[in-house]
């Protein structure tokens, strides 16, 4: 595992290069796509296992954090999804770069997913397929589930809890947005979030997309249907899977065991054999 700096001086990204093992590099390549805020901390764990045991199958795999995430440059209050969608494209490229892989996959989960299925269409070279982990589709149902686990969050920090934090969440629909579990959320970052849906867009890329979400996750099930009327000519496969992750869980966070059939769930889906 290689650590480094890419991309633009003005916008620098923090990689993390997982080369195929000796003798065994198959001319493939993944990119993990990382979701948002507290979301990106449950499943720094998991990216990471995966990535190692990819590596070891003889795939090349790119780690890496958007702008004003983790170890990249800028702040909290940078991030949007237009510049995060355009950071998939420039580590995408230096993946290539780096592995030289002929056929190269893009991995996102929840909001990292929904950001590949931006960025696929402006991918040069062309990236050949994704795989989404339950991307967010109903962008206001997920702000939704943001602010009420920061009140509940906040609830769990202190041993009396102030009602008027239910109150205000109930009554205000503005209250408890500019922040979720210790990340900023901007006003830009959250209309460009409140305005995903359950459409698919006018432009869909690449020709191969595999969506690997909950049975029950019903915007999924009609973004599914969306774009297989208005694509056609694209292949997309929708997989069934349920986990016991928690993503907007902040417990014990430190001691996440990640769940090996998702680990595996994950693997096969990137070979084609799941």
């Amino acid at each position: 595992m290689t650590p480094f700096f890419f991309g633009p001086p003005q916008r620098q990204l923090f990689g993390l290069y997982h080369p195929p093992a000796a003798g065994k590099a198959q001319g493939a390549a993944v990119l993990l796509c990382y979701p948002f805020g507290q979301e990106a901390i449950r499943v720094h764990r998991f990216y990471r296992m995966l990535a190692e045991r990819l590596s070891r199958q003889g795939v090349a795999v790119l780690r890496f954090d958007y702008h004003g995430t983790g170890d990249a440059l800028g702040d909290d209050e940078d991030g949007d999804l237009d510049g995060w969608s355009a950071d998939i494209c420039e580590a995408h490229r230096e993946l290539m770069r780096q592995s030289g892989a002929q056929k190269v996959t893009w991995l996102g989960a929840r909001l990292g997913a929904s950001l590949a299925l931006m960025a696929a269409p402006r991918a040069l070279p062309r990236v050949q397929r994704l795989v989404l982990w339950d991307p967010v589709f109903d962008g206001p149902a997920y702000l939704e589930t943001l602010r009420v686990a920061h009140v509940q969050d906040i609830e769990a920090g202190h041993c009396i809890p102030d009602p008027a934090w239910r109150k205000a969440l109930k009554r205000d629909p503005q209250a408890f947005t500019g922040e979720c579990l210790g990340f900023a959320i901007t006003p830009r970052l959250r209309a460009q979030i409140a305005a995903l849906g359950v459409a698919a867009p006018a432009q869909l890329a690449p020709q191969r997309i595999t969506l690997v979400a909950d049975p029950q996750d019903a915007a999924a099930r009609h973004w599914t249907e969306s774009a297989s009327g208005k694509h056609p000519s694209v292949r997309i496969e929708s997989k069934p899977f349920q986990h016991p992750l928690i993503w907007t869980s902040n417990a014990g966070t430190n001691n996440e065991v990640v769940p090996a059939e998702a680990l595996q769930k994950m693997v096969g889906e990137i070979h084609g054999i799941s």
